[in-house]
C-alpha cells in the first residue's frame, strides 16, 4: 500500500471554484474554437472551457502520462472525449498552434528557456485575435535571504519578477493584459493543504508502515517550504491579447 495523493484537488494550483467559473466566462467571451492547454496535467480549466464553449476542441500537452490518463477518464466521462486530446509530449517547440486560446499555467518553464522566451513562444502560438491565460509566479515582497534558504533548493530572488515586471515582460513580447488578478492567500491554503491532506491522514494512521518515514520527511520538507513562502510567492492569472 502506498500512499495516496492528491485526491482532493480539483486544480494542481491555487485557484478556486469561483475564479475558475470567472474565468471560464472570460476566456469562452471571444468564442474559441481550438484550445492549446500546455503543461494541462489532468485538464480540468481546459475541460470546463470546452464545456462552455461547445464549437470548441482542445489539445493538452503533459509529459504525466498519470495526469493525462486523468484527464481523459474525466473527458470521457463528461462526454467531451471527441473534443479533447490528451498528448504526452514536450511542449519546447510545439507545432500544435496556433490555438484561439492558450492555456498556461504554471507552466511556462514547459516552452524552454526564461520568462520572456516563454511568452514570445506563447505569441507565436496564440492566433492573432485570440487569448492566452498565463497562471505565473511573482514576488509579492522580495523574499530575505533566509527565506529563500528555506524555500524549493536553490531558490534564488531571480526565480520571479515582481508583478509589475511581470506584466512589463508579457507588454514586451507581443501581449496586453486584458485582465490582472492574482490568487488569494486562502486559494493558497486550499491548494497547500489539499495537496498534502491524504498523505497526512495516512501517516497518522499507518506511522509504522516501511514507508512512513519517507513519507513523513517529504511531507514535511514540503509544508516547511510553503509555509516560508506563504505570502512572500504570489500567483497571477493574466488574461493577455495579443497585439496586431
Amino acid at each position: 500500500m502506498t500512499p495516496p495523493h492528491r485526491t482532493r484537488l480539483t486544480f494542481h494550483g491555487p485557484l478556486s471554484e469561483t475564479r475558475a467559473d470567472a474565468l471560464v466566462r472570460r476566456l469562452t467571451r471571444h468564442h474559441p474554437t481550438t484550445v492549446l492547454d500546455i503543461g494541462c496535467g489532468s485538464g480540468e480549466l481546459m475541460l470546463r472551457i470546452l464545456a462552455a464553449a461547445p464549437e470548441a476542441t482542445g489539445t493538452g500537452i503533459d509529459l504525466d502520462a498519470d495526469d493525462l490518463a486523468r484527464g481523459r477518464k474525466a473527458a470521457e466521462d463528461r462526454g467531451l472525449a471527441s473534443r479533447a486530446r490528451f498528448v504526452e509530449e514536450s511542449a519546447t517547440g510545439t507545432t500544435r498552434g496556433p490555438a484561439d486560446l492558450v492555456l498556461c499555467v504554471g507552466s511556462s518553464q514547459a516552452l524552454g528557456g526564461r520568462l520572456p522566451d516563454a511568452l514570445k513562444e506563447l505569441r507565436r502560438l496564440v492566433t492573432d485575435r485570440g487569448r492566452v491565460l498565463l497562471g505565473e509566479g511573482f514576488w509579492q515582497r522580495t523574499p530575505t535571504p533566509d527565506e529563500l534558504s528555506r524555500m524549493w533548493p536553490d531558490a534564488a530572488v531571480t526565480d520571479h519578477p515582481d508583478l509589475a515586471t511581470l506584466i512589463s515582460t508579457a507588454i514586451d513580447a507581443g501581449f496586453r493584459p486584458e485582465w490582472t488578478e492574482t490568487a488569494s492567500l486562502d486559494e493558497w491554503e486550499e491548494f497547500e493543504s489539499g495537496y498534502l491532506a491524504d498523505t497526512e491522514v495516512w501517516l497518522a494512521e499507518h506511522p509504522r508502515h516501511p514507508l512512513a518515514e519517507e513519507t513523513r520527511q517529504r511531507v514535511d520538507r514540503h509544508r516547511a517550504r510553503w509555509l516560508t513562502y506563504r505570502g512572500v510567492l504570489g500567483l497571477a492569472y493574466l488574461t493577455l491579447v495579443p497585439t496586431a
